[in-house]
């Protein structure tokens, strides 16, 4: 599902945020992206979802190579994408129903299939039943999980999430991550960049540890053992 190969990214400041990074990421697993602030997590993200593309080596996300799609192709490329963030990113003045039905409606979803997705998605998270209130009338857990359904409710192949659990206390932070995982368990490929390590050992997923930019671990020479397991 995600390829890295020998990726570099320099920014026009003369930064580089990664250095020759290497990993596979298989359909349908989740995995684990750590590092301390500034290792270059967000970055990979960033080259995931084409905010910005590698200045020397390849991405691949299911199947296409990012450094060679063209512009007019990069909204059909995102929809196969579903992004957490941690600070949510809801409308505030905005219902739930509406927060969520958002990537429907600018996809151009017929109301109904907006109506049932929207409501299966909230269903998924426990929410169902709220989809009238302001995201300010939930509390901070509620929210994120608002976040998580409409990262989902376009069914996309692939969830990312930049420190999901970043604002929750750990009661909530094991929550979240259970709702992650049981997309995994029915086929959804689950990335999720944090540096909540009581987390990333809890569930005993793989974990890829950058460190200045860099794979740290030798992952590269491990990777076809690696990834071969969940």
């Amino acid at each position: 599902m995600i390829v890295f190969d020998k990726v570099s990214k320099r920014y026009a400041n003369g930064r580089e945020a990664l250095s020759g990074v290497s990993f596979n990421i298989n359909s349908g697993e989740m995995v684990f992206l750590t590092g301390r602030s500034g290792a270059g997590k967000s970055t990979v993200l960033k080259l995931i979802g084409l905010l910005e593309r590698p200045t020397r080596g390849a991405v691949l996300v299911g199947g296409r190579n990012t450094q060679t799609l063209k512009a007019r192709h990069i909204a059909a490329f995102r929809r196969q994408l579903g992004v957490v963030f941690q600070d949510h990113k809801l409308l505030t003045d905005r219902p739930v129903f509406d927060n969520v039905a958002l990537p429907l409606a600018v996809a151009h979803t017929p109301l109904k299939e907006i109506d049932k997705r929207v409501r299966a998605a909230l269903d998924q998270v426990g929410l169902l039943g709220k989809e009238r209130l302001l995201p300010t009338e939930l509390s901070v857990g509620e929210q994120q999980r608002v976040g998580i359904a409409r990262a989902v409710v376009s069914k996309p192949p692939l969830l990312i999430a930049d420190e999901p659990t970043g604002n929750l206390d750990p009661d909530l932070s094991m929550e979240v991550m259970r709702l992650f995982r049981r997309f995994a368990d029915v086929g959804v490929t689950v990335l999720i960049a944090t540096h909540d390590m009581h987390v990333v050992k809890e569930f005993g997923e793989r974990v890829i540890t950058l460190e200045d930019g860099k794979v740290h671990g030798d992952l590269a020479d491990t990777l076809p053992s690696v990834v071969a397991e969940r």
